[in-house]
């Protein structure tokens, strides 16, 4: 009779473990390791990490500054990038590019001397902006004029506009051909041919407002879209359309994807970042909530190292008047820095 008790006991022990154990081993393990401090002043938006020099790109007023990744030191800064918002890297041709929002223009620069070679007219108002190695061409989205500026980035000329229906945000690649972009106000996704330029589909994100982060698995052909309006993420078959998935996050302004961990991630402005894990093309999970910082809406992640980068700053409230009843947080002065996350 003991040695069946034992038994038992043991059979018990195992039922109270595995689930335990099975959820422990959902975590990512990943939380806040160290900050940046970012001495200069004004707003933020979207940050670049280029894993391989080891560079972190962080768009701050009206200058990019460029941080060691492993350090956090300053390593140089790109000056007269008026409301600059986004940054890319071109590796194979030396340069990078900056969307200027209140400039309409995008300026390049050697990502050697980090010296500005030219500035290039855009639409009104470069929001997100990517490199797309399969066509060697830059995309800048256009806000206001509700477009996109392709830039060849061999001649740093402009080769189209490509006209959006809607406010554009995030765009990606799938390395293959075929260009990706949220439009946030119709709340579609829009797949463009990135030799033709034409637009080859539309797609309606049910169950999602105001898109604006995205990034994508290529290898999967799946699109992780981080609609802020409604605090959800879609994931999207970039083939045909259709919504693999939806899960629960933050006023998302950004997200990214890392191809070995198969995670997606959201992060949100209330201060966490939102994981998502790809367990195959057709199932995906939700994994935790990581906290961060109020106001870390945006995000860059090394693919390298896996880390992932979110700016921001401490903030203060801001009492409502009559004409804005919702006002925006305010910057604290001179506490503008990066937070790092990882192992």
């Amino acid at each position: 009779m003991k040695s069946i008790f034992k038994r038992l006991a043991v059979l018990f022990i195992i039922v109270i473990i595995l689930p335990n154990l099975a959820t422990a081993q959902k975590k990512t393990g990943f939380h806040v390791l160290t900050d940046f401090p970012v001495h200069s002043s004004g707003g933020w938006d979207y940050i670049t990490v280029d894993g391989a020099t080891k560079r972190v790109y962080a768009s701050h007023g009206m200058q990019v500054n460029i941080l060691d990744a492993v350090t956090g030191d300053s390593v140089g800064y790109i000056p007269d990038t008026k409301g600059v918002h986004g940054i890319a890297i071109a590796t194979e041709f030396n340069k990078g590019y900056t969307s200027n929002g209140r400039g309409n223009n995008i300026s390049v620069f050697d990502l050697k001397t980090n010296q500005v070679l030219k500035q290039v007219n855009a639409g009104t108002n470069p929001d997100a902006i990517f490199y797309d190695e399969f066509s060697k061409k830059v995309y800048a989205f256009n806000g206001r004029s509700k477009d996109a500026t392709v830039i060849d980035a061999a001649t740093d000329e402009v080769v189209a506009t490509i006209p959006l229906g809607g406010k554009p945000e995030t765009g990606v690649s799938d390395g293959k051909g075929k260009v990706f972009v949220n439009i946030e106000d119709t709340g579609e996704e829009v797949e463009i041919d990135a030799t033709t330029y034409k637009i080859l589909n539309r797609w309606k994100l049910a169950g999602g407002e105001e898109p604006s982060g995205l990034a994508m698995d290529r290898k999967t052909e799946r699109l992780f879209i981080g609609c802020g309006g409604n605090h959800t993420m879609i994931v999207l078959d970039a083939v045909n359309g259709k919504i693999m998935g939806t899960f629960p996050i933050g006023g998302c302004d950004g997200v990214a994807f890392d191809p070995e961990l198969k995670q997606a991630y959201s992060s949100n402005g209330e201060g966490t970042i939102t994981v998502v894990r790809e367990l195959s093309a057709d199932k995906f999970e939700l994994v935790e909530n990581i906290t961060t910082e109020p106001g870390a809406r945006t995000i860059g992640i090394d693919t390298f190292t896996h880390k992932l980068y979110l700016p921001t700053a401490q903030l203060k409230p801001v009492e409502p008047t009559a004409a804005n009843a919702h006002p925006r947080p305010q910057q604290v002065p001179g506490t503008f820095h990066i937070v790092v996350v990882g192992k």
